[in-house]
């Protein structure tokens, strides 16, 4: 079934009012509450430098697809039960598909 059209600009509000306040998005910026997000589209999931990953991300074994952030995205706690993120997900396929084409920006 796959994920509508993202428009990274939609993207980017969603973003800021859903996930800056934990993550970063600059290249070189520094780990929040969560991972800075530079790179993250196709980046092996717990590899960011300095970031104290859960043992289940660590152990997770992702790669960041497309696919694997509009499941994570949902639902975190579905996708990784144990992961710290405290984040509830992303509900609309339009939200997800948006915040993804802008991640996609990140590199």
């Amino acid at each position: 079934m796959g994920l509508p059209a993202g428009d990274a600009a939609k993207g980017a509000k969603v973003f800021k009012s859903r996930a800056a306040m934990c993550h970063t998005k600059d290249q070189g910026g520094a780990n929040g509450v969560g991972p800075n997000l530079w790179g993250i589209v196709g980046r092996d999931a717990a590899t960011i430098e300095g970031f104290a990953y859960s043992p289940c991300m660590k152990a997770s074994g992702v790669t960041w697809t497309e696919e694997k952030l509009d499941v994570y995205l949902e639902n975190p706690k579905k996708m990784l039960p144990a992961t710290k993120m405290a984040f509830a997900g992303l509900k609309k396929p339009a939200d997800r598909a948006n915040i993804i084409e802008f991640l996609k920006t990140l590199a």
